[in-house]
């Protein structure tokens, strides 16, 4: 089984899997913050190269102050356990990144991932990027900006897809999205680097995701013949 060299992933159904057990939907975001740590060792075990998780997007930045609290919480403690077990990424090679807005951010968090950030920017064996506070209309509009800063430091005008695709957050193509939750769209996830990428959708909630259904992902991404608009 041939594993995709970069791996996205949209969290979908932390909510939903809470209201259908009557609880408050930020419960789904702690149980959901689980899944992610069980969810990125098994994709170190199957060693996939790269992934992509989309943990927290610019438009949900707009829910209520009680349920962005609540995920800001459970984000600390999941990244907590991770500045925690070192060793884990220190065995695999992984450079974590954060991507995102982070000035919209709590800054605790932010200094957290911070501290992540600089421990583990030795590695390029494996790369996690953590996509908070991320819109992909947020990702190419920082990228326009920082070409245009070059372009007339440069004095050139031209831009070239080269120069858009080395400037993004993450530079890489994704190979295979995994959307839990049910719904058949990216939700202004890395719109330019899925271009091509083949999508897998399952109804399975976020919280009920399992090693079982990654690996089913991956088959079917295996049987799939690429074509890239050819």
């Amino acid at each position: 089984m041939q594993v995709p060299n970069h791996l996205g992933v949209i969290l979908d159904g932390n909510r939903r899997w809470a209201e259908a057990r009557g609880l408050q939907p930020w419960m789904g975001h702690w149980e959901g913050s689980k899944t992610l740590d069980k969810f990125l060792g098994w994709c170190l075990e199957l060693g996939i190269p790269q992934v992509s998780a989309y943990v927290l997007s610019t438009e949900n930045l707009n829910r209520s102050k009680k349920e962005l609290d609540e995920i800001f919480k459970a984000a600390f403690d999941a990244f907590n356990r991770w500045e925690k077990k070192q060793s884990v990424f220190d065995k695999y090679e992984v450079n974590i990144r954060f991507v995102g807005d982070l000035s919209k951010l709590p800054p605790k968090l932010v200094r957290l991932m911070g501290k992540i950030m600089q421990k583990t920017a030795k590695y390029q064996k494996r790369v996690l990027n953590i996509m908070v506070a991320y819109g992909s209309h947020f990702e190419l509009t920082e990228t326009i900006k920082k070409i245009a800063k070059k372009a007339i430091k440069a004095g050139r005008v031209e831009i070239t897809q080269k120069d858009i695709e080395t400037n993004l957050l993450v530079p890489v193509p994704i190979d295979l999205v995994i959307r839990t939750g049910g719904f058949n769209r990216l939700s202004n996830f890395m719109l330019w680097q899925a271009a091509y990428a083949e999508i897998y959708t399952t109804n399975t909630l976020w919280p009920d995701f399992s090693k079982e259904e990654l690996i089913k992902a991956i088959k079917w991404f295996n049987s799939v013949q690429r074509k890239f608009g050819r």
